[in-house]
């Protein structure tokens, strides 16, 4: 059949067999007056999408293409969208939809909106499954489309669309700047950015990892100071220190929590946006009592904090450190395996040459 009926993308069958990807053709949802259609470039591989296939979420709707880091040419524009054109350069992040008309989408907590809508593995209203950008064409909601500033690479945009806002949300909603001091746990994919942004906001960025061999890589991307998780007793010169801890972490049932609690100041906050497959170690209330310290997460940011994201990228020229891998049936399982299996990566895998799997688009 063919676009505009349908897109052809890379999918996997089994979560079993998660590794295993097929070239095969998904229904598109129906065109609609606020619709864009993207031809696609290049698509981030998020830890989303790994735990998506392998089941660690749970599980999904199968065959499924995964990808939220997207961007790509508009090449159809329904009657009503305003803010992009056709022949655009445009994003889409992990979100696609939403009621638009809720408490929380009234208040720019679209991210929150119970009828939201990800961009893979969900359903549309008329039982078209969304499918994600390892693919040749995308179908996006105009409010979840965004123009990619001209001066930052295709490849190094493609990862700031979900793990950029998912650091840099969290990090403007819980104050960065200056005279703030705050940690980063987990310098991987998420953490990398969280420093880049931190930095770029004014705040005293201090990297946590157990990883010593990335304490160079972190004072580049703009930490002040390295912290190895690893070596005994490592909390306590920094007690009642960070005005808060972003956890970008995905294993952090393997933490002992109350070690970190302790390097927050009164009334600090622990939050997570790594999203791991296991549940948080077992704390008990005692362990927040002695600074009166929280614990929580965040899910993504909205449209105004991806625009002003963007434009922080741009101006600071703030790049994501991406390896770029071509897609194909052998691409997409070496970027899955090894962000599976933490195998160097430093920092993003992007998907590009999108031409010579699925041709010339328009």
């Amino acid at each position: 059949m063919g676009y505009p009926e349908t897109a052809e993308g890379f999918m996997v069958e089994s979560q079993k067999d998660w590794q295993q990807f097929k070239k095969q053709e998904f229904k598109l949802k129906p065109f609609e007056d606020r619709d864009i259609d993207i031809a696609i470039d290049a698509c981030g591989v998020c830890g989303s999408d790994v735990h998506s296939i392998t089941g660690g979420w749970g599980e999904v709707p199968l065959p499924l293409c995964v990808g939220h880091e997207v961007i790509g040419r508009a090449i159809k524009v329904g009657k009503d969208v305003t803010t992009i054109k056709v022949g655009d350069r445009v994003g889409v992040g992990a979100q696609i939809c939403a009621d638009l008309t809720c408490d929380n989408c009234k208040a720019d907590q679209e991210n929150y909106c119970p009828n939201l809508i990800d961009t893979y593995g969900a359903p549309y209203p008329d039982g078209t499954i969304a499918q994600g950008g390892y693919s040749s064409h995308m179908r996006a909601h105009e409010y979840f489309t965004f123009k990619i500033p001209d001066n930052i690479e295709t490849s190094i945009a493609a990862p700031m669309l979900c793990a950029g806002l998912t650091t840099y949300s969290p990090l403007v909603r819980l104050g960065a700047g200056p005279g703030k001091k705050v940690a980063i746990v987990g310098i991987g994919g998420l953490g990398h950015f969280a420093i880049m942004w931190a930095k770029a906001l004014g705040a005293d960025v201090y990297a946590l990892s157990h990883t010593p061999d990335k304490k160079q890589d972190a004072l580049a991307m703009g930490a002040k100071e390295f912290v190895c998780t690893k070596d005994k007793d490592w909390f306590k010169p920094y007690a009642f220190t960070f005005d808060f801890i972003l956890n970008c972490a995905d294993a952090t049932e393997k933490f002992n929590l109350p070690d970190y609690f302790s390097t927050l100041k009164v009334m600090g906050k622990f939050h997570n946006v790594g999203l791991g497959d296991k549940p948080l170690p077992q704390i008990k209330a005692q362990d927040f009592a002695p600074n009166g310290c929280y614990i929580g997460a965040s899910h993504i940011g909205n449209r105004p904090e991806m625009e002003a994201m963007f434009e922080l990228a741009s101006k600071q020229k703030i790049k994501s450190w991406v390896e770029t891998i071509d897609i194909s049936v052998e691409g997409c399982k070496e970027a899955v395996t090894r962000v599976y299996n933490n195998d160097r990566v430093r920092y993003r895998f992007t998907l590009v040459n999108f031409d010579k799997e699925f041709g010339k688009r328009s």
